[in-house]
């Protein structure tokens, strides 16, 4: 046997055994990205958020944030502050320079302390009074891997009787809600997020061993679709047919469209089992190169030091007389510069900041002070500022249940590119202050290596809306009857194979 017939037969091998092993996971695979079309992991989006919240009063409210302060053990070192409500009565949450969190009652100074009974208040406020049942305190369960959550372990976990039968997660530190998951998430997700990410295997934020498990599986799903493909190509009659009249050799049904839907679907699972891989980012081939933006100098000062010197309650009636309904404010810098960013039950957002000798109600920055903010990121100079008036393939808004369903992106936004070693791009939020996202030379090509590759998410395929999920829909149908296939041949060969021992 010469060479070539032997490279041919170790393929021919490669795929057999590797589709043996791969088949079932692949199938599932496709089933469960399916429906990640329509229902994504749990997760509180900034919206559902702040619709739970009721709008901050203007009189009778609140202490100086001076004496929020002094609730924490460095006041100086506090990284933000935030006035919110907590179980319907507003409180500052304080984010503490070592990364804990802690309210403080805004009328009376008190601190808060977020117990099973402060949980039942803060879900039934939620939830505008909907019956709450306490079901226990847990550290990490299968509904809250994501790592935002790690600052609010452990979590009460309390069962609400509204329609959706919700189940909230509320924070030990604060009492805030962090995360809603109404039943029929919960349940969607069990053939949805929780199977695709195999997050039967994960315990715990970090796991080195489920992010590995995936890898490897990853990794030999590559293997079989690349052998797979090169074998299906290597059988077809391009010119001309085998004795049945058939381009494909197999006269068995299974074989036969087991190669038939292989050559159809083949580059496309090959895509998305390559990009699957390429989403583990593996041995860290798309982190940034160099430095990473540097946002405390962006902002010029900490907002427990660098503070506007407005009361609150004056800030709420400033923002009323505007027509504005903040239900949540917080304490902010930029470029050294004092100001207050509200939010009301929308997500939208406001500044006030000094101006002319009073305060100003602002709708967004003025370019000329982000520009500042901006050359303080990186000590490389700015090579140019751009403005996005719609969104391209590196600044986009996907759907909700997308697992970047909760990213705020807003238009217009200001991109300032660098000429650091990395060549950063860096998108600032005009409306907000706040750096919006930062992406080097190697993270843009991981969003095309992974996102574009398995997410099919341009602006423009975004918005084709259901054409775009059709589509996906059909060749996920492929994926699905390809692996089957895969399915039926397998278990012969296991039985062929365990027959024969």
């Amino acid at each position: 046997m010469g060479f070539v017939a032997k490279a041919k037969r170790m393929t021919f091998l490669v795929h057999r055994w590797t589709g043996v092993l791969m088949c079932v996971l692949m199938a599932l695979w496709f089933v469960s990205g399916m429906t990640m079309l329509f229902v994504g992991y749990p997760k509180l989006t900034p919206w559902e958020r702040m619709a739970g919240l009721p709008a901050l009063p203007s009189s009778g409210c609140c202490i100086d944030v001076t004496a929020a302060l002094a609730q924490s053990r460095n006041a100086g070192a506090v990284n933000s502050i935030v006035l919110t409500s907590v179980g319907g009565r507003p409180h500052y949450v304080l984010l503490e320079g070592d990364g804990s969190r802690l309210a403080v009652d805004a009328v009376d100074g008190a601190r808060l302390a977020a117990g099973p009974g402060q949980a039942l208040a803060s879900a039934r406020a939620f939830l505008h009074g909907a019956p709450a049942s306490y079901a226990g305190f847990i550290d990490e369960d299968r509904w809250t891997h994501a790592r935002s959550l790690a600052p609010h372990r452990p979590l009460h976990v309390v069962e609400m009787g509204d329609a959706d039968a919700t189940r909230l997660y509320l924070s030990s530190a604060t009492g805030q809600v962090v995360l809603d998951a109404p039943r029929a998430e919960r349940l969607w997700n069990f053939v949805g997020a929780w199977l695709h990410w195999l997050y039967m295997f994960r315990n715990q934020p970090t796991d080195p061993v489920w992010s590995w498990t995936v890898i490897v599986l990853s990794s030999i799903g590559v293997v079989s679709a690349m052998a797979g493909a090169l074998n299906g190509i290597w059988r077809w009659r391009f010119a001309g047919t085998y004795k049945s009249g058939s381009k494909s050799p197999f006269r068995e049904a299974y074989l036969r469209w087991h190669h038939i839907l292989g050559l159809s679907f083949g580059a496309l699972l090959l895509a998305w089992i390559f990009s699957g891989l390429m989403s583990m980012n593996p041995l860290g081939v798309f982190d940034a190169k160099g430095m990473r933006p540097d946002v405390a100098a962006f902002e010029g000062g900490s907002a427990a030091l660098v503070r506007l010197p407005l009361a609150t309650s004056e800030a709420v009636a400033l923002l009323a007389a505007q027509g504005f309904r903040a239900r949540e404010l917080e304490w902010r810098v930029l470029a050294g510069q004092p100001y207050i960013l509200a939010r009301d039950g929308r997500a939208a957002t406001r500044l006030i900041a000094a101006e002319q000798g009073g305060y100003a109600v602002r709708a967004r920055w003025p370019e000329h002070v982000l520009l500042e903010a901006a050359r303080r990121l990186l000590p490389q100079p700015m090579a140019r500022i751009e403005t996005l008036d719609a969104y391209d393939a590196y600044y986009y808004q996907r759907q909700e249940q997308s697992m970047y369903g909760a990213d705020e992106r807003r238009l217009p936004v200001l991109r300032a590119v660098f000429n650091d070693p990395g060549h950063t791009w860096v998108h600032l939020d005009v409306y907000t202050g706040q750096v919006e996202s930062s992406l080097d030379s190697s993270e843009r090509v991981g969003r095309w290596l992974f996102n574009f590759l398995h997410s099919w998410d341009l602006p423009a395929m975004l918005d084709a809306l259901w054409w775009r999920e059709a589509v996906l829909i059909g060749l996920c149908l492929g994926g699905v009857l390809l692996s089957v296939t895969a399915v039926v041949l397998g278990a012969r060969r296991l039985r062929k194979w365990s027959a024969a021992r």
